[in-house]
């Protein structure tokens, strides 16, 4: 099935320090009113040695790239922003995850304030090439609640949101229906219950529209475990599938995010001192996936490792689970496989 394919998401993970020009800048008194930040600024170039693997190098040029709004949650409020560094996107930038787009991380001191939120946005459009058709926000727990609170009140300005272990602090639910919108809550929280989640999507549902709406209950996991959550390449592989030019604004369910998956989100870690470069594209529909979709005729008997593959997408590609393919081969941990490795998948 021939798809249309959108953008590239790069996640260079090094052992050494990059040579290309990305930047963590500490934003402090930057925007009059609003919030301390974070911003990210993406590698400008990438050296002839990442990109052996890019699928297509030249898309690495374009000059407007996505933009991220990570929210933390109540443990990180005040006003030393390293803290903001202690979990969630930044951290995971920190850890070696070399996001191919701008991030704002800021920081509050109660509460969060969509307009105020906004206005950061506003400032990075006006400094540098956003792409103003691909902004998105995620956040967890106080920062859920503000995620909530931005994704409600911008949704026609928002692709896509990831609200985790939060909730609602009025009732505009509506306008959630009409943008991707991924709810997801650990069934074991005492903090915050699911049920406060839950009582989103009845909202939404009362709104008459959920066709946009991933609704996950993370089975056993309490207030913290889903953090994890921020450092899975599918977090923003799947943001990243969506765009405000969309067809009807259609929601990519072809990732999954569960309490297996979440088991070991550093997957993507390098190790033995080996510099991996994977570039994922997602698609526009609502059965899309960040790898070319392949009839079940087509798949082979036996698949080869290849650098930057992982037992998720290889599932995912030839329609069979990771499950399967660990007790066809008797692998006993899905993160360790090698490259040239040789898997049966049937």
């Amino acid at each position: 099935m021939r798809k249309r394919l959108t953008y590239v998401l790069l996640l260079l993970i090094v052992v050494a320090t990059p040579t290309h020009a990305q930047r963590l800048t500490a934003m402090r008194d930057s925007v009059a009113g609003a919030y301390h930040f974070w911003f990210y600024e993406p590698a400008s170039k990438v050296s002839p040695n990442d990109t052996q693997n890019v699928i297509n190098p030249s898309d690495l040029a374009l000059s407007e790239k996505p933009l991220f709004v990570f929210l933390h949650g109540a443990s990180l409020q005040g006003s030393n922003l390293q803290r903001v560094r202690k979990y969630g996107t930044i951290n995971a930038i920190d850890k070696g995850m070399n996001i191919d787009a701008y991030v704002i991380a800021p920081q509050t001191r109660n509460g969060w304030d969509a307009t105020k939120v906004w206005s950061l946005i506003d400032w990075a459009k006006a400094h540098y090439d956003i792409d103003t058709n691909r902004i998105y926000v995620l956040g967890m727990s106080l920062g859920g609640f503000g995620t909530y609170n931005v994704a409600s009140k911008y949704y026609d300005k928002i692709a896509a949101a990831m609200m985790i272990c939060g909730g609602a602090t009025g009732r505009d639910w509506c306008g959630l229906c009409k943008m991707p919108f991924w709810l997801l809550h650990g069934t074991a929280d005492r903090v915050v219950p699911l049920s406060r989640s839950q009582e989103i999507a009845n909202g939404m549902k009362e709104c008459g529209d959920t066709s946009r709406l991933i609704f996950t209950k993370l089975r056993g996991m309490d207030h913290g475990d889903p953090a994890r959550v921020f450092y899975l390449r599918e977090t923003y592989l799947w943001l990243l599938a969506h765009s405000l030019t969309d067809d009807k604004r259609k929601v990519d369910r072809s990732y999954e995010i569960t309490a297996t998956t979440l088991k070991n989100p550093y997957y993507w870690l390098p190790r033995q001192n080996t510099s991996l470069v994977v570039v994922n594209r997602a698609a526009q529909t609502q059965s899309s996936s960040q790898v070319t979709e392949t009839d079940d005729n087509e798949t082979p008997d036996v698949y080869i490792i290849k650098r930057g593959d992982n037992l998720i997408a290889i599932a995912r590609r030839f329609h069979t689970t990771v499950e399967k393919i660990c007790k066809l081969n008797n692998i006993k941990n899905p993160d360790y496989i090698r490259e040239g490795q040789k898997i049966k998948l049937k």
